[in-house]
């Protein structure tokens, strides 16, 4: 027994909704999708063109301005991640689960999870490459307020390179996270939303940052074997993808229906001023 009532783009929508809600370092405002709409295809590739910034001079009235011509500066986002997955499904197993289209929304939502996993790690390298981290930085069970101030340290590196202050995030791993909790101006302040459950890892404000968790800290460069953590704007970096494959199959010799799809993505970090990073061991 087929699935009958499979919608290739339902189920890709579906997909697609569960695998955003999952990310942290793709999640929107980390990131921006400004040429989300462009990707077609894996091998493809999206031509970004980076705006300079005009020129600021002294008027002086009735007399010529020196003015400029708009400058670009052209740079290309590979769109060359690619991930699928496949699911086999036995006609005996899906009759006995109770709504059929619950049964494929779970196997979206699992599929999803761990689609955003592998994106989140790519995106998290990517803005490692791009960025230099200050010096490393050792942190213990007892550094809750070490840690708060190398928050406060992010912001400075950002605030000295005129980075927006609307807009910042930083992304931590789970043990800094349990480190901040232990900081009363984390606690008081930061994590005001208390027990409510965030979306796309979010777990409080700090030091002017949305600050989220999330397991997929790229290694640090040091010889410490730690993690880095990552503080920007969605100015830095975009991100495309896309849910290119959907489909629905019948093994050719068992009662099994082979639901597989294919994720294409890519991230390009377009402004690197707009990271800074953190080397931190015990993170």
């Amino acid at each position: 027994m087929a699935l009958t009532n499979f919608i290739p783009a339902v189920y890709a929508a579906a997909t697609m909704a569960a695998l955003d809600s999952a990310l942290a370092y793709g999640s929107d405002g980390v990131i921006n999708r400004d040429y989300d709409g462009d990707v077609a295809e894996f091998g493809g590739s999206v031509i970004i063109n980076t705006i300079a910034d005009p020129t600021i001079e002294a008027y002086t009235s009735y007399t010529d301005m020196v003015g400029g011509n708009a400058a670009t500066t052209p740079q290309t986002m590979l769109i060359n991640q690619k991930n699928a997955w496949s699911v086999n499904i036995d006609d005996v197993d899906r009759a006995q689960a109770r709504d059929d289209s619950d049964f494929v929304s779970k196997l979206a939502e699992r599929a999803a999870h761990k689609l955003a996993k592998t994106a989140d790690a790519y995106i998290a390298a990517q803005m490692a490459a791009a960025v230099t981290p200050g010096a490393e930085v050792t942190l213990t069970a007892t550094d809750a307020a070490k840690a708060y101030e190398l928050l406060v340290d992010l912001r400075t590196d950002l605030s000295n390179n005129d980075v927006p202050i609307e807009g910042r995030w930083v992304v931590v791993t789970p043990k800094f996270h349990g480190l901040l909790l232990k900081d009363p101006r984390f606690v008081s302040s930061g994590d005001a939303l208390g027990g409510v459950t965030r979306s796309s890892g979010v777990v409080g404000n700090a030091a002017g940052f949305t600050v989220l968790e999330s397991n997929q800290a790229p290694d640090g460069p040091g010889a410490g074997v730690g993690k880095l953590i990552l503080a920007g704007h969605g100015l830095a970096t975009t991100y495309a993808d896309q849910i290119t494959k959907t489909e629905a199959i019948r093994h050719p010799k068992q009662f099994v229906d082979v639901l597989r799809g294919l994720h294409v993505f890519g991230a390009k970090v377009v402004r690197p001023t707009c990271l800074a990073a953190r080397d931190v061991v015990g993170a």
